[in-house]
């Protein structure tokens, strides 16, 4: 009864999930060994991980492996070839010179988005176009508003005529 207890705990859930503190790994650890439905309901929380994992994974783009395998070699190739030039030079004789340090050269595509620089004056020209509706869109509130006012007012004055 105190096995099913634990079961439903969620101890196994933090376990399987990656976010059970020591204490709690060495403790489904040892339940594992101890209790044979405990190692039955941590397989199967672990197979319907796996099966959720595997149902949501996205494939990726076709050819992704081949241009990682390319990428691999060529870098194992560079290394080589450097590892050949750096053969024939004598020993250093202070340790400063031994720590040379190698970069591999990363070629990565831009994120950024190119625009043809016509849109720029486009753009700019949108945006003034924008200001001057604005201005007229006040001007012209304030004088509707200014000329209600005066009708108001005569209405008022001939109300008192």
């Amino acid at each position: 009864m105190e096995i099913k207890r634990i079961i439903e705990s969620g101890l196994i859930e933090t376990y399987v999930m990656g976010i059970a503190t020591e204490e709690e790994v060495q403790k489904v650890l040892f339940l594992k060994k101890e209790y044979p439905e405990f190692k039955d309901a941590l397989t199967n929380l672990e197979l319907d991980m796996e099966v959720l994992a595997q149902g949501m994974a996205i494939t990726p783009p076709p050819g992704t492996l081949e241009k990682i395998e390319t990428e691999i070699n060529e870098i194992q190739r560079r290394s080589q070839v450097i590892q050949k030039i750096a053969r024939p030079n004598s020993k250093p004789d202070n340790g400063d010179d031994a720590r040379e340090e190698k970069y591999i050269e990363v070629e990565a595509e831009s994120n950024q988005m190119r625009v043809n620089k016509a849109w720029k004056w486009i753009f700019i020209a949108v945006f003034i176009l924008g200001k001057i509706f604005l201005a007229a869109a006040i001007y012209f509130y304030l004088e509707n508003r200014q000329a209600r006012e005066q009708i108001n007012e005569l209405k008022l004055e001939l109300k008192q005529k």
